[in-house]
């Protein structure tokens, strides 16, 4: 009998970095709390769906490749990291089809994407997490506008995944503004971090209205200029809404200031 899988937001880390070692050190705290995900599982998933801050079109899009290709959406970095391959199998038999029905059932616009690839905020941490590749892995977009309301319908469309052994991840990064990565994310990223635990260990219905709203947290839009790496937990959390939030990786300093935190729901 397949056990409810739990769901997850994830703080993805920065581009290739489990191939670099000096970034994978800088990171181990994460790579620490990604092992430990899978160690907690109640059994191996069928599947890991992951709604990536990486990956947005204008309706939702579910990835329905057999052998998804890779997307190098980071710069800057060794001519290596253009090479790298994480050939887990996409969504398994129907998978992907079930998954746009449960969308589209929900009012959601939705189609399937046979060309999209994994892109490193699914691929970085998959390879920790099962560096064997051999669980099927697949995403589904966000969607332009980045309306947390969607996105919690989003959650809750995908919900019933959970009891058919899919294992639903947020990705993306609970602070996320490029220009500040150093000493000057040191006070806004400690205060956006101490209000969403706060408020993910709210009273549930008081938690989603609280992050629906959530540019009223303290620095919201200094952390997030762009929320494209927040909205994955609205995700994350509308498929498990009313369970425990679990913080299970925790970061102070990283990147010389960020304060970072991943999630379990469920």
């Amino acid at each position: 009998m397949t056990r409810r899988m739990p769901t997850y937001f994830i703080s993805h880390g920065g581009g290739p970095w489990p191939w670099l070692p000096q970034m994978r050190a800088q990171f181990r705290n994460l790579e620490a709390s990604l092992k430990a995900m899978v160690a907690e599982l109640p059994e191996l998933p069928k599947a890991v769906l992951v709604i990536s801050g990486h990956w947005e079109t204008e309706d939702f899009a579910v990835m329905g490749s057999a052998r998804p290709p890779m997307v190098y959406d980071y710069y800057g970095f060794p001519k290596e990291t253009y090479a790298i391959t994480y050939p887990a199998p996409g969504a398994p038999g129907d998978l992907a089809q079930r998954t746009a029905d449960l969308l589209r059932a929900a009012g959601l616009p939705t189609r399937i994407d046979a060309t999209q690839g994994y892109d490193h905020g699914t691929f970085a941490p998959l390879y920790v997490m099962f560096p064997e590749a051999n669980v099927p892995v697949y995403q589904v977009s966000m969607r332009h506008g980045y309306s947390p309301e969607e996105h919690f319908a989003l959650g809750r469309a995908l919900a019933p995944l959970r009891d058919e052994g899919v294992m639903i991840v947020g990705s993306g990064l609970s602070f996320h503004n490029l220009r500040m990565f150093g000493p000057a994310a040191k006070v806004p990223s400690e205060a956006f971090d101490a209000w969403l635990d706060e408020t993910l260990n709210a009273d549930p219905e008081a938690r989603t209205q609280a992050l629906i709203d959530w540019e009223k947290a303290p620095y919201a839009r200094v952390c997030h200029r762009e929320e494209d790496h927040f909205v994955p937990i609205f995700a994350a959390l509308g498929a498990a809404e009313g369970e425990k939030a679990t913080r299970i990786y925790h970061d102070v300093g990283l990147m010389g200031g960020v304060t970072a935190s991943s999630y379990r729901f469920g």
